[in-house]
């Protein structure tokens, strides 16, 4: 597979780091890099096929001891049927209309002149 020419910004100082290592090992930067690369590559997606993996065990395990999420699907119920209308995650009904991304809230006659005259 023929190599594909890349742009990227590296810190000054690593820059500095990465020429005087090239100098030293007698080898082209480029080499160097696509070796780092390759290395770190290797080391993060190994890292991350672990975290997936336990990730998906865990889930796993959640299913067998929860078949169809009943436990859950329960909790969740039992939750909306606690706090009812009180409930601080439902939120208020807001009449309005969004005027230039702003919600303008539905007014008497008299607010609705003062925003008249404050908004123009």
């Amino acid at each position: 597979m023929p190599h594909k020419a890349t742009t990227f910004r590296i810190e000054p100082t690593l820059q500095t780091g990465l020429e005087q290592l090239s100098k030293i090992l007698k080898r082209p930067m480029n080499q160097l890099v696509n070796e780092a690369l390759k290395d770190f590559v290797i080391r993060r997606s190994q890292a991350a096929e672990q975290d997936l993996s336990e990730t998906l065990a865990a889930l796993r395990a959640y299913r067998r001891r929860d078949p169809g999420f009943k436990a859950a699907i329960a909790a969740a119920a039992k939750a909306e049927a606690t706090y009812g209308k009180d409930d601080p995650a439902e939120g208020q009904v807001v009449i309005g209309e969004l005027v230039d991304g702003r919600l303008v809230e539905a007014a008497g006659p008299v607010q609705a002149e003062i925003h008249k005259f404050l908004h123009g």
